[in-house]
């Protein structure tokens, strides 16, 4: 069983604080990553290691996210969105000082799995407060407004990170992290409003919960438009795990170059996104996913052929990755959105399976393409390649099996934009 909604009107200035401050807590999984790349060589050289294996801290924390949002899932529909959040803040609050006291990489790898199962609390906890508060309709147009306060994270993290390792050692990182989750947690503590009631009748039985998950998997909606995310943030990650290697080893970038290099690709994520809310008022969230998804595949397959046939060079990768993450802003939201549509009491664990499904795809892609990156950067685009087909297969399949383009020309001219503007000209 789910979660009731809390009944209670909030005001406009409300829902907007509500929607910063849930920005910031989707934005701790972004800065956890990207905050301490640049510190890959500092990290590697005190653990007598090379710069490649420090992507294992990568891949256990993607498995911490993974698996943690199927744990807050149900934690949140039982006992509100709230107190788990408030616990897994401080989780990840002890294990960001432990990385910083980490004495060898698997104790780092360690910590930081256990830093993610704190952290993805808010990751889940903000996509259900948003299914919670808003209309179906506008969720889509929410989340993008959650991803601008998320973008600015892997804009300004790699600078942030590589000023930290510049002035001070690796493990101030974390305890930055560390004190960045505490004005948190003192933020949901005393300003976030619970948005749903407990449901003591939820069952926390590792039967029962996967069965609700099973149920929730099997949808029509939410495996297609979940598998679309997934492949998504399956390129994102990749990307992510393969910057280090891209822009310093290959292209010969030095750690404060990268930071640059790293968060004007970032940028496009922010303006994917921003812009993806102008579209929503002229087209519905399916038609926008739809045009996204091919542009995304003709643009990686494109990059990627040209880089076979002739060489990678910079001027060609770095706006065309820039291209992908613009195209990423769009579909992010869009795909959640859709995804989440379909459920009102299980809002909760919906929200934690489609950020699971969605790290599982990148776990399986930032590890495959840290074992595959050596002296060429073709693996990279390999996997967005096919990521991007992928993804774009999924929402084509639904279009033609479900749409019959009939009902996509009907959505389009049902609109709630075109409405509006035909009555105002009748």
């Amino acid at each position: 069983m789910g979660t009731r909604k809390v009944q209670r009107e909030v005001s406009d200035r409300k829902k907007n604080v509500i929607i910063l401050l849930l920005g910031t807590l989707i934005a701790i999984g972004p800065f956890s990553i990207d905050t301490y790349l640049p510190a890959f060589k500092q990290i590697a050289e005190d653990f007598n290691t090379d710069t490649s294996a420090i992507g294992l801290t990568l891949t256990t924390y993607f498995i911490g996210i993974g698996l943690g949002q199927l744990a807050y899932g149900p934690l949140m529909d039982k006992y509100g969105r709230r107190k788990p959040l408030i616990v897994g803040l401080a989780l990840y609050i002890l294990m960001s000082v432990l990385c910083g006291f980490a004495w060898d990489l698997w104790s780092l790898a360690f910590f930081r799995f256990f830093m993610a199962l704190g952290g993805c609390a808010g990751m889940v906890a903000s996509k259900a407060v948003v299914r919670d508060y808003f209309p179906k309709e506008k969720v889509a147009d929410v989340l993008s407004t959650l991803m601008l306060v998320m973008g600015v994270a892997p804009v300004i993290a790699p600078t942030v990170g590589g000023f930290i390792i510049t002035s001070f050692h690796w493990p101030v990182l974390f305890f930055c992290l560390a004190g960045f989750a505490a004005i948190m947690l003192f933020n949901v503590v005393y300003i976030l409003p619970e948005s749903a009631e407990p449901n003591k009748a939820t069952s926390l039985r590792p039967s029962k919960v996967m069965r609700e998950y099973w149920s929730i998997y099997k949808n029509r909606d939410f495996f297609l438009f979940s598998t679309t995310r997934g492949f998504a943030i399956g390129a994102l990650l990749a990307y992510v795990a393969s910057a280090p290697f891209i822009f310093i080893d290959f292209f010969g970038m030095d750690a404060d170059t990268f930071g640059y290099i790293f968060g004007g690709n970032a940028a496009g994520l922010i303006l994917g996104s921003q812009l993806n809310r102008l579209f929503l008022r002229r087209f519905t969230t399916f038609q926008v996913s739809y045009t996204v998804s091919i542009a995304m595949a003709v643009l990686t397959c494109g990059i990627s052929i040209y880089s076979l046939l002739v060489a990678p060079q910079f001027w060609v990768i770095y706006p065309g990755l820039f291209m992908m993450l613009f195209f990423i802003g769009f579909q992010n939201p869009n795909v959640t959105a859709m995804s989440l549509q379909p459920f009102n009491l299980q809002a909760g664990s919906a929200s934690a399976l489609v950020g699971a499904v969605s790290m599982i795809f990148g776990s399986i892609a930032s590890t495959l393409v840290a074992q595959l990156l050596t002296d060429s950067i073709m693996p990279l685009l390999a996997i967005v390649t096919f990521c991007s087909i992928a993804g774009c297969i999924a929402v084509v399949y639904y279009k033609v099996e479900y749409g019959h383009g009939y009902a996509f020309a009907k959505a389009y001219y049902h609109h709630p934009h075109r409405i509006k503007r035909r009555r105002e000209l009748e």
